[in-house]
């Protein structure tokens, strides 16, 4: 319950991202979060009152001229009473507004008055979030004091267009409200207190060029929620991770590296540990030499071939390291024979448990927000169902906190 008692007032703003203001609130009630939801009108084509109410489970403001609401001057009671304002999505109109200083509906009021910190999660098509009138309000704003999350890079919902300005997903606007609110420490109180955890997370690249390079299609979310469920337990965490386009989790200590042979290091530097979760998807190999300046296509030759490389085995390092911590969890990827891979991954790298995964491209799994595993271990293999990455990440550090209690 990182979030028990905080009062967090929601601005859904009229966008297709609207969608998932619906899960952005289940997330942040599952924490203990208090939620009050501000609807403008364009939102309300989106989505409906009556839903964003009944998750909630609070009232549902949508008019500055409420004779209800505005007996006491509700636009200043809401943009005070509370810890913190959110509003995902926040359109490109909502972010002008705000940089411009209108007030002509509720949701724009109530910014102009809080003084309350104040996150934004933009969504909106690539081509507005890169207009320079957009960017001249960011910069505005974030002058202003106005924290951000996103957009990210993706595919866009209702026209086919690819580019930033994806709404960040509703797990990483909960990590940044942790973060903005303070509630998760490193090394806090709960039942992992006084342990010590480093988890891996995200892809490996590994440079051709000064622009190309090999990479695996991972997107950190995994590894990233299972490092934000342990802290919550208290753990100290160090996550070490690949390059990701989501949020930092609140409360753990965050090392970025590139190359495997960095993540490696970087692993190392960090034992000893109580429990190691290895859960990046690290390049199996490297270019043997990386090229000093871009390789260029020279009509009428052939492509370069590129001799690879072997890059280390980080969990198979750390399975069998001097200073081995007392769990050693590792991921396995695979697109065949899940249960037997897995398995023999278990022996072969020193492991207590793999969690093995399908990830063939129909699964879904690579880059999205639902994971189906199977947890490996010497005294046998337990399916697990279809579920959110997170609710992944919980029963995993549920295990891990079962495990280490017993030692």
């Amino acid at each position: 319950m990182t979030l028990s008692g905080k009062r967090i007032l929601l601005i859904i703003s009229g966008g297709i991202a609207a969608y998932k203001s619906l899960d952005l609130i289940r997330r942040l009630r599952e924490r203990g979060a208090d939620v009050r939801p501000v609807m403008t009108a364009a939102a309300q084509r989106f989505v409906t009152p009556l839903t964003v109410g009944a998750l909630s489970a609070s009232h549902v403001f949508t008019e500055l001229f409420s004779r209800e609401d505005e007996q006491d001057v509700g636009h200043i009671r809401l943009a005070r009473h509370c810890d913190l304002v959110v509003v995902a999505p926040a359109t490109a109109d909502l972010m002008a507004k705000i940089a411009n200083g209108h007030a002509d509906d509720l949701a724009s009021t109530v910014l102009l008055a809080t003084d309350r910190p104040v996150l934004l999660a933009p969504a909106m098509n690539p081509k507005m979030w890169m207009h320079p009138a957009t960017r001249r309000n960011r910069a505005t704003l974030a002058g202003d004091g106005v924290r951000f999350i996103g957009p990210g890079t993706g595919e866009m919902a209702e026209s086919g267009e690819a580019g930033e300005g994806r709404m960040a997903d509703p797990l990483e606007i909960v990590a940044a409200v942790e973060g903005m609110l303070g509630e998760t420490r490193i090394g806090g109180s709960g039942p992992l207190s006084g342990r010590k955890a480093i988890v891996t997370s995200g892809p490996t690249h590994e440079p051709i060029d000064p622009v190309r390079y090999i990479a695996n299609r991972s997107s950190g979310k995994q590894g990233h929620a299972i490092a934000a469920a342990l802290a919550r337990l208290g753990a100290d965490v160090t996550l070490i991770s690949g390059p990701v386009t989501i949020a930092d989790p609140a409360g753990v200590r965050v090392v970025r590296i590139e190359r495997a042979e960095e993540m490696r290091d970087a692993v190392l530097s960090a034992l000893p540990a109580d429990v190691a979760v290895m859960v990046a998807a690290v390049a199996d190999w490297r270019v043997a030499s990386t090229a000093g300046n871009k390789i260029k296509k020279r009509p009428g030759e052939a492509p370069p071939s590129l001799r690879l490389a072997e890059n280390p085995d980080i969990l198979k390092t750390v399975g069998h390291h001097a200073s081995r911590p007392r769990l050693v969890i590792g991921f396995a990827a695979e697109t065949e024979n899940v249960s037997e891979n897995g398995r023999a991954k278990l022996e072969k790298k020193g492991a207590d448990y793999i969690l093995a995964n399908d990830v063939s491209p129909e699964t879904g799994i690579m880059g999205g927000d639902r994971n189906r595993v199977k947890l490996i271990g010497r005294d046998g293999t337990e399916d697990w169902p279809e579920m959110g990455k997170d609710d992944v990440a919980e029963k995993l550090a549920a295990l891990i906190e079962k495990k280490l209690s017993a030692q």
